[in-house]
């Protein structure tokens, strides 16, 4: 995956990671990977006053967010970052964060760190060769179409922050791709975890026959079906996909109310199941879809999701994995985690960290990125490998 030939390039500029308050933990992994490979790395180059500070024992510049007692705030970047290539990761989910506001201690919500993001990159604007900024849960992806008299708030944001002076945005599974067309002539990459996905079940289960005859992808709604098409068209397996039937006279939580999932697809009867979506929000509907798989007569159930939000709690995926209704349950570690999460048995932790560090270093270096968005070759050898 890491062609060395492809490194000989000069860099766009001096690299240097800026994670913002809540993505610390993250950025600390990517640096260890860029780090490492950067110090093995053969070049001729190296010498060159071009690649200086190539080599670095560290690529992280802090960022101080500190805040007045009304709540006001600022951004203090600790080192120069003039002439340097910026790539900003932010956790718009981070929860866990808390502040000071008038004596009162309130906790940080998505709006807080998005404008964290643009503290730091009015802190950067002017001084950096180029921003780029790394976006997992891309901020407001859910309201990414305008439907009569409210808010487009995702489009509104991403067009603020080119205007701001961002040179591209990375995000992870944007609910609709479609939202890049708010910023046409700008750099904007939605990234599948489709191979980490593949890596880290089969990494943990030992025994899946994975074929037509055993297996099948599930969507759990129709928004989905791109991404489960793609699973299943990359595994060599059917698809299936759930429709919810709602109750249009009703509107509760700002919602219609589902009555009820409807399957289109073929048997499930004795197969494993892959239900692939982009985040677990409360969870509900992806634990109907799982009891309506398991009432089919499925056998294993396992749970992909890019983002594990788990806003309603881990009682009922618990008392789901101990009534046998779901095996496993899959997210990344792109957005913050609780413990509670992570000591839970049916939990599988997928680190992006890695891959993360190879779109920062393929960016740096201004090499296409293609094949890194498009895995079907790893994935093949993946399972080239698993079945023997």
């Amino acid at each position: 995956m890491r062609d060395e030939k492809n490194y000989e390039t000069i860099p766009v500029g001096r690299l240097g990671l800026i994670p913002v308050d809540g993505c610390q933990p993250l950025a600390k992994l990517v640096d260890q990977y860029l780090v490492g490979w950067r110090k093995e790395r053969l070049h001729d180059h190296k010498e060159r006053l071009i690649f200086d500070g190539y080599e670095r024992d560290s690529y992280i510049i802090d960022a101080d967010f500190p805040r007045f007692g009304s709540g006001e705030a600022k951004c203090q970047l600790s080192q120069s970052i003039r002439g340097d290539d910026l790539f900003i990761l932010v956790d718009v989910c981070n929860s866990s964060l808390t502040y000071s506001m008038n004596g009162h201690i309130n906790r940080m919500s998505p709006d807080d760190h998005f404008q964290n993001l643009k503290r730091v990159i009015a802190a950067a604007s002017g001084h950096a060769r180029r921003i780029n900024v790394f976006m997992p849960f891309l901020y407001e992806s859910r309201q990414h179409r305008k439907n009569g008299r409210e808010s487009m708030d995702c489009a509104m944001a991403l067009q603020e922050l080119v205007r701001m002076g961002v040179n591209n945005i990375i995000t992870f599974d944007a609910h609709d791709p479609k939202i890049q067309n708010a910023i046409p002539l700008h750099g904007f990459e939605t990234v599948r975890p489709a191979y980490q996905f593949i890596k880290y079940l089969l990494k943990h289960e030992q025994n899946l026959t994975i074929d037509n005859d055993h297996m099948m992808v599930i969507s759990p709604d129709e928004g989905g079906m791109n991404r489960a098409v793609y699973m299943a068209n990359v595994l060599g397996l059917d698809v299936g996909m759930f429709y919810k039937r709602r109750d249009y006279s009703k509107i509760i939580n700002g919602r219609n109310p589902i009555i009820s999932h409807e399957f289109l697809g073929s048997s499930v009867e004795g197969k494993d199941v892959l239900i692939i979506d982009d985040m677990i929000s409360s969870g509900d509907s992806m634990l109907d879809v799982a009891k309506e798989l398991k009432s089919r007569k499925a056998n294993k159930v396992f749970v992909c999701a890019t983002f594990g939000l788990f806003t309603g709690g881990l009682k009922k995926f618990d008392s789901y994995y101990e009534s046998g209704l779901i095996s496993r349950i899959l997210t990344t570690n792109l957005i913050y985690q609780t413990e509670e999460l992570l000591s839970r048995p049916y939990y599988i932790n997928v680190d992006m960290s890695k891959y993360i560090a190879l779109l920062i270093d393929n960016i740096n270096h201004d090499i296409s990125i293609s094949e890194l968005l498009d895995p079907v070759g790893r994935i093949n050898r993946l399972l080239a490998d698993y079945r023997k």
